[in-house]
């Protein structure tokens, strides 16, 4: 039988064996979030909102560490390089998948450097035009293009940014010749789409539907593999295009070799966040969609989007280093 005294204590003691128990799954100190890109955009506004829940869910502080530069290969490498202990973290974007492909050098193939930890938000690229120009779908874009090689341009975020890669993709998957046009930022590309100076932008609906909403630029499809359930009369490019499929996500990774324990725990805390109604309103504020997976989603997304991007960094001839 139990000593009464020993009964009384146990209330006591609950939150110290909680904490025992919390230390022997992860380290009892600040736990960094490294993000690949600089404070204020989409991916930092989610960044902060997560590190907000994990610190009460986890009961220990995270800490949002902004690491930009080199298309978001000095965050990751930051991580890679860090050790696989629970207190470094990666929230990158789907850039994670191409920098093998425009960085060959760095060997920061995600499939051999990180460990997944789970996808994050789904955040639509969109192919928009200017609001006065002459095309009004998908198709009389590649129209154009096939009847003027060449001559149709595109703008991007920079050589190498998402912005390129998915234009790139399409120029390839519709079988039509763009040219590129390299800015510096999104926003200055957008800028200079409606302004009149280029044809087209392929970016994520953060960047685009507020100037489609503006009446400044036109939305003719979005890149990807169905229709978005926000914008049922925006055809998926795929309809047209089969096989273009520009995804843009953004996921949580450790370095390699994350104890189990650790991955288990933080993947089933993001979890727990998906469906609560103020995650679902505030990812919608920032213009995404939460995800929140689990491990395996994000494992088989890189061994599908990796090689993806090789091929089309090679077949544009892309280079950035």
């Amino acid at each position: 039988m139990v000593p009464r005294r020993c009964l009384l204590a146990l209330p006591a003691l609950l939150p110290a064996l909680r904490a025992r128990a919390q230390e022997e799954v992860w380290p009892a100190r600040p736990v960094r979030i490294v993000i690949p890109f600089g404070a204020g955009g989409p991916i930092d506004t989610i960044g902060r909102m997560l590190a907000e829940q994990l610190r009460e869910r986890l009961g220990q502080p995270f800490i949002i560490d902004n690491r930009p530069g080199a298309g978001g290969s000095i965050g990751i490498r930051t991580v890679v390089q860090a050790p696989p202990d629970g207190a470094t973290f990666l929230l990158t974007s789907s850039s994670l998948a191409s920098v093998p492909a425009l960085y060959p050098s760095q060997g920061l193939d995600p499939r051999q450097v990180v460990t997944p930890i789970s996808l994050v938000a789904d955040v639509p690229t969109a192919m928009v035009v200017r609001a006065e120009g002459p095309f009004r779908s998908v198709q009389d874009v590649i129209a154009a293009a096939r009847a003027r090689p060449g001559v149709l341009t595109y703008g991007s975020g920079g050589v190498g940014s998402s912005n390129h890669l998915s234009g790139a993709l399409f120029a390839s998957a519709a079988g039509v010749e763009l040219s590129h046009v390299s800015y510096r930022g999104a926003a200055p590309a957008m800028t200079a789409l409606y302004a009149g100076e280029i044809d087209m932008v392929f970016a994520s609906t953060v960047e685009t539907l507020p100037h489609v909403n503006a009446g400044r630029v036109r939305l003719l499809g979005v890149a990807t593999e169905r229709r978005v359930a926000s914008l049922p009369e925006t055809p998926a490019i795929n309809e047209i295009v089969p096989g273009y499929v520009a995804l843009n996500w953004y996921a949580i990774a450790a370095p390699r070799g994350l104890p189990q324990a650790i991955v288990a725990r933080m993947a089933e805390t993001l979890g727990g966040l998906r469906d609560l109604p103020e995650i679902r309103t505030r990812f919608a504020a920032a213009g995404t969609v939460p995800l929140l997976t689990g491990p395996r989603e994000l494992e088989a997304l890189l061994d599908q989007d990796v090689p993806k991007w090789q091929r089309v960094v090679a077949e544009a001839g892309i280079r950035v280093e």
